[in-house]
């Protein structure tokens, strides 16, 4: 498993996420063989969030209670969680008192005394970054939060925070994945008059500016076709970028999920993959994608291949 040291921190973090948004209605022993899979795989990273979950700090919680990791246990892991989004509403909140609220309630559910990384978890158009720094402050000055991120935040948004934040911003969560990459497309076409995939929708370049600030991009969804509409992973949506995935996965001897995996770690960002599947052996599988070594040809023949103009 590739690992980095996480800019901002000293967490040296493995280039590959276990998020755990779907493990509300798993038993222990499976959450517990989920876990276990991924440490074995090298991931001792989580990624969580207060709404995942039936429940508010429902995911959190049976996180906790499969696990009950002894105190020498939970130093093993980096936990990471998101804030930010009320559910109910649906709207968002970065208010002081939602924030302190929201972590506070992850301290419970999870069971330990601090959080590894907070993300402000999708932008705020109400954002008041005073509170949002007086919250950080709070919780750093507390023990109760190492370090800091956003989740599916522009330049801007990130500019605006850091006006008034002193704590470095450490992740930035976003999606990507070989078909859904405009992060990336955008700038292979930039200036191209006429073409949909040169139009910025990020805000300005967003990978690019976290390159430059030393923000740490996370993939979410990796392997997702668009915005939750299922997978592009044997999907006969995408026969073109399967065969080409097949091949190469024959060519180095890897599951499909490992090429889908390596197409994200291979880009020299050093982006972390968050995998939001449940089954073991998928995990596993991805993680074999962690440091394969792809060339830059086999990398822009699967962009081309998922319908990506390359010109």
């Amino acid at each position: 498993m590739k690992t980095f040291t996480v800019p901002g921190t000293e967490i040296i973090a493995p280039n590959l996420v276990l998020g755990l948004m779907r493990i509300a209605d798993k038993t222990d022993d499976e959450i517990r063989e989920l876990v276990r899979t991924a440490r074995d795989a090298g991931i001792d990273f989580v990624d969580h969030a207060d709404v995942y979950g039936k429940e508010l700090h429902g995911c959190e919680r049976r996180f906790a209670e499969a696990l009950r990791l002894s105190p020498s246990q939970r130093d093993e892991i980096t936990i990471q969680t998101k804030a930010g989004i009320v559910r109910e509403g649906p709207y968002f909140d970065f208010s002081y008192d939602h924030l302190i609220d929201s972590v506070e309630g992850s301290l419970r559910a999870l069971r330990t005394e601090r959080i590894d990384i907070l993300l402000l978890h999708r932008p705020d158009a109400l954002v008041e970054p005073e509170e949002v720094a007086r919250a950080f402050d709070d919780l750093e000055s507390s023990g109760k939060v190492r370090h800091f991120g956003v989740s599916n935040h522009t330049p801007r948004q990130i500019d605006l925070l850091r006006k008034s934040v002193r704590q470095p911003i450490v992740a930035n969560q976003l999606q990507l994945s070989i078909t859904h990459q405009p992060i990336i497309a955008q700038g292979i076409a930039a200036n191209m008059l006429d073409e949909q995939q040169s139009v910025t929708l990020d805000g300005g370049g967003i990978l690019d500016y976290c390159r430059l600030n030393d923000i740490t991009v996370q993939a979410w969804s990796p392997f997702q076709a668009g915005f939750f509409n299922g997978v592009f992973l044997g999907s006969p949506d995408y026969p073109e970028l399967n065969a080409v995935v097949d091949r190469l996965a024959a060519r180095y001897e890897v599951p499909a999920i490992a090429i889908a995996t390596a197409w994200i770690t291979r880009h020299p960002a050093r982006m972390q993959v968050v995998l939001g599947t449940t089954s073991p052996d998928r995990v596993s599988g991805a993680a074999q994608g962690s440091d394969l070594p792809l060339t830059r040809a086999d990398w822009y023949e699967l962009s081309r291949a998922a319908g990506h103009r390359v010109p």
